[in-house]
């Protein structure tokens, strides 16, 4: 069974930095890609990041980010660890949301969701 546990979200002042986790179990990152969303109070559920390690993949390790958070965030996967990481940089309150890792067969793909974590950016 695919689980994703993501953790490190929390309210943070703007231009600070955070750093959320999303542990994943039942698989493994050769099998699926991975990706992080967000969805903040009144708007849509948003892709601000996504990773290609899974199977098929074009060219593995290509990125992509939301115009949003590009220059700010860095997605990143620890194999060993199994572990995928958002490093959000210089937060601005726009970027409160709650936010959401998933794995897919395709690139920036959602087939298996986490939780989420809220995080809160202060002005």
């Amino acid at each position: 069974e695919v689980q994703l546990v993501e953790s490190g979200g929390g309210l943070v002042q703007a231009g600070g930095s955070l750093r959320l986790s999303c542990a994943a179990s039942g698989f493994t990152f050769d099998k699926y890609n991975v990706a992080w969303f967000r969805q903040g109070p009144g708007k849509e559920r948003e892709t601000i990041a996504c990773i290609s390690t899974g199977d098929g993949a074009a060219h593995y390790g290509t990125t992509y980010y939301a115009d949003s958070v590009k220059g700010r965030f860095t997605i990143s996967v620890d194999s060993a660890k199994n572990t995928l990481y958002l490093q959000m940089n210089n937060l601005k309150p726009e970027d409160t949301a709650v936010y959401y890792c998933a794995a897919g067969w395709a690139f920036c793909g959602s087939d298996w969701w986490g939780q989420g974590t809220q995080v809160t950016v202060s002005s």
